[in-house]
């Protein structure tokens, strides 16, 4: 079987379509992937990390406003176009899986040109313009949220699969993640991060809040900074960090950890919610007001409105108030318990079997699988 996957831009886009290329290898041995991406994005370096063949096309997003820019976008998306029919002609894929960002644009849609079959996942409460553009031409449109199939009304085919970056978690061992950090079993772990590149709200609130929390001795607190923080944070806080805080720049065993969790804090993008419901964590979810569509805060707001997080909106967010709402969390495990019941029903953590379930189904329509 040949695989193209594409998608980039953030790590939403990118471990998803790494999830499913993986799934497809365990599923089909032997087959072979090609990741199509941009040049300047992240997934340069996640994608050949993770072994996987790249291409990269040049292309850019849209601005909101008119402008010459937007000339200049409309010319990179065709030239991105005939790119990729360059290349899925030579690499003869069964099938391309798109996964967002502005560069699975010109992908998807040369493959449907090609008459190649093609599928879009979004991992999204509300589906970011490059799906929206490209659910007219694809095949099929997986979503990750029950609902979010209203949001395609043009597509011709939609199902609720979940986001394949949730299988990747689901068997993570919380038991493992503690002994690596050397948190006790009779301690509440409490995880705070704020993403890979860190978040300054997040850590200007987290600093003020070390000295309530750490008077609490029956939790620990692994607090992540992100890389980019990391020596800011550690000078503010001087000899103030309490004896139960761990102060980390970035977590390398990340599921592990998550997985032995009590509470979660942090970001509500796409990922960060595929793996806290697969794994079942309570959440206090700060969205960043900085994306498209405000569409962290979309997500936030579905976990919450079935039980399953609390949300703290970044204007709101100071150190008391983040204290206060972690504190009275841990003091109450009778809500913890059921907070954790409702992320477990929202996860879907056979979520990349189902992706292939429905890719397999289609390519047998279509009579296009080796």
């Amino acid at each position: 079987m040949r695989l193209v996957v594409t998608g980039g831009g953030t790590g939403g886009h990118i471990f998803p379509a790494l999830a499913f290329a993986r799934e497809a290898q365990r599923r089909v041995p032997g087959t072979e992937v090609l990741y199509i991406g941009s040049a300047r994005g992240l997934e340069t370096g996640i994608v050949e990390k993770a072994g996987f063949p790249f291409f990269a096309i040049e292309i850019s997003g849209f601005r909101r406003q008119l402008s010459w820019e937007n000339v200049k976008t409309v010319w990179r998306f065709l030239k991105g176009v005939h790119a990729a029919k360059r290349t899925l002609r030579a690499f003869s894929p069964d099938v391309v899986l798109g996964t967002g960002g502005y560069v699975a644009g010109p992908v998807v849609f040369a493959a449907s040109r090609l008459g190649i079959p093609t599928v879009i996942h979004e991992q999204n409460v509300v589906p970011g313009l490059t799906n929206r553009f490209l659910a007219r031409f694809a095949d099929l449109v997986a979503v990750s949220f029950p609902g979010t199939e209203a949001a395609f009304p043009r597509a011709r085919r939609v199902v609720v699969t979940g986001n394949p970056r949730a299988t990747e978690v689901a068997s993570a061992d919380g038991e493992k993640g503690r002994r690596l950090l050397g948190v006790p079993a009779d301690k509440r772990l409490i995880l705070v991060v704020g993403g890979s590149r860190g978040a300054r709200p997040i850590n200007e609130a987290m600093l003020g809040a070390l000295d309530r929390l750490g008077r609490r001795g029956d939790l620990h607190v692994v607090y992540v900074t992100g890389e980019v923080h990391y020596k800011t944070v550690r000078a503010a806080a001087g000899d103030r960090v309490p004896p139960n805080v761990t102060l980390l720049p970035f977590l390398y065993d990340m599921p592990d950890v998550l997985a032995g969790a009590d509470l979660f804090v942090g970001r509500a993008g796409a990922t960060t919610l595929a793996e806290i419901t697969a794994l079942g964590v309570p959440s206090v979810l700060i969205p960043s007001p900085y994306v498209t569509n405000n569409h962290q805060e979309k997500n936030a707001r579905r976990l919450e409105a079935e039980g399953a997080a609390v949300v703290l909106r970044e204007a709101e967010l100071t150190p008391e108030r983040l204290a206060e709402t972690v504190l009275a969390l841990c003091a109450n495990p009778e809500r913890l318990l059921a907070m954790r019941a409702a992320a477990r029903r929202l996860g879907i953590p056979d979520a990349a079997a189902r992706l292939w379930t429905a890719v397999e189904a289609l390519l047998a329509e279509r009579g296009r699988k080796r």
